[in-house]
């Protein structure tokens, strides 16, 4: 799920909203022991992420009515259907937590778990169920990375839906004329700039393609300076504090000078407001050797019968690799690779009258009979669950590759509400650079900006 920068105080701005958003419909114990549950989710029939609405209509609702009163309970559930703009849809959503009302189960972006649980919004999930919360089969099949997506503070607020992974890919046949081997994986990014070396001196006008500037906004944060910073031994945010102008955001932003500024890359394309669109279209015409991207790119972009940039040779031409650290162990918690990752996640509402069966709900579409069913028929995605995976993703490389190899090695955006104003202040550090500004310098103002941001500089650390 994109996230774009959004404007402060939000639910202030749009309160007059409230009674047109506030009606997702609260459950309710209705009459006699019948039970009402309601799910959401920013999808539509005919409309927004329509197959995802329709799977919960036409086959998670009756099958886990079934199920419910095969053990003997009476239930009934009702779909309430967004198909807004994703801002529009958390605004919807808040507005509704904060008078009490709102669906028993709601898909969240992850970014906002951290915001939803700090105004009370979200509770965490022992609290809301108990005991279930954390005996719940599926949290076996889900790798720790991706679990923490769902925590805050060290605690499980909800369940992940979904996610992707970032990954270094290559074009093989440019590779080739280069001397570069197929099966390229670097274990530095002294091997990135190496092969961006090679690929120069055999002519290919873009050796290498990492994500800078505002024009390409979050893609910047999630396909170039998050993963580098990671990478390099630090995260965006640490034990509650910001990193400021840290050795290594230095070592992030000096890859970027050392791509730019050595030729290895092109940095008006980082400039242009269609840059990252671009970036995909000389990738597909064989013009750039080396780009950073997530499964999106391979699912959605470069699909040979669907993608907006389609390569018939994509199977044939196009290789990935993890990325590297910035040497072997340099990476976060001493990792060797790195990656970065997105997602969303389902909620149980505190409001629910009924909790434990939400949550029921809301496992219930996380087992594996509702995973498999729902990614069948060409809408296969990486799932939360490593067993279901394995089986969905049997035909699907590249994806495998990320279930298997990217998944346990990943992290994750902060979920704080400021977070979009610090990844728009990164997001100009990488365009300072790219533009001539000196790492140090660069990494300075960052800091600065990030001062002003985030309530002064007790809240950095450096």
């Amino acid at each position: 799920m994109a996230l774009r920068k959004r404007s402060m105080g939000v639910v202030a701005v749009l309160a007059a909203s409230v009674v047109g958003l506030a009606a997702c419909g609260q459950s309710s114990g209705g009459s006699g022991d019948a039970i009402e549950l309601t799910i959401t989710q920013n999808a539509i029939a005919g409309g927004k992420n329509a197959a995802g609405a329709d799977f919960i209509a036409n086959w998670v609702i009756p099958k886990f009515e079934a199920a419910q009163k095969a053990k003997g309970k009476d239930v009934k559930v009702k779909f309430v259907p967004s198909g807004v703009d994703d801002e529009q849809y958390k605004t919807k959503l808040s507005l509704d937590l904060k008078s009490g009302k709102g669906a028993d189960v709601m898909d969240i972006d992850s970014i906002w778990a951290g915001e939803f649980a700090e105004a009370g919004y979200l509770k965490p999930l022992p609290d809301l169920v108990g005991a279930e919360a954390d005996s719940w089969d599926g949290w076996a099949q889900i790798p720790e990375a991706v679990q923490g997506m769902a925590m805050y503070n060290g605690k499980k607020y909800a369940l992940p839906v979904g996610t992707d992974g970032r990954v270094l890919y290559f074009n093989k046949t440019l590779f080739q004329k280069a001397g570069l081997p197929a099966d390229w994986q670097p274990t530095s990014w002294q091997e990135i700039l190496d092969a961006g070396t090679k690929l120069k001196s055999s002519g290919v006008p873009v050796p290498i393609q990492i994500n800078a500037g505002t024009a390409m906004g979050e893609a910047t944060s999630m396909q170039g300076v998050l993963p580098l910073l990671v990478g390099a031994g630090g995260e965006v945010q640490q034990n509650g504090k910001w990193t400021g102008a840290s050795q290594p955001l230095k070592d992030a932003l000096g890859l970027y000078q050392k791509i730019y500024g050595g030729g290895l890359g092109d940095p008006k394309l980082q400039q242009e407001a269609k840059g990252r669109d671009k970036s995909f279209q000389q990738f597909a015409e064989g013009k750039i050797g080396i780009l950073l991207e997530g499964d999106y790119f391979w699912r959605s972009v470069i699909n040979p019968a669907e993608g907006v940039a389609k390569m018939a040779d994509r199977d044939q031409s196009v290789g990935y690799a993890m990325i590297p650290a910035m040497e072997p162990g340099k990476g976060i918690k001493g990792q060797d690779f790195v990656s970065m990752s997105g997602g969303s996640l389902r909620a149980v509402n505190p409001n629910s009258e009924h909790p434990k069966e939400a949550f029921e709900l809301a496992t219930f579409t996380l087992s594996p009979e509702a995973l498999k069913e729902e990614t069948k028929d060409g809408n296969v995605r990486i799932t939360p669950r490593t067993d279901v995976n394995k089986d969905i993703l049997a035909g699907e490389p590249l994806m495998t590759f990320i279930s298997e190899k990217v998944l346990p090695v990943t992290a994750f955006r902060p979920p704080v509400a400021v977070y979009p104003q610090v990844s728009v202040a990164l997001q100009e550090a990488t365009a300072a650079v790219v533009s001539g500004t000196a790492p140090d310098q660069a990494a300075a103002d960052y800091q600065k900006k990030l001062e002003g941001i985030v309530g002064g500089a007790g809240n950095i650390a450096s």
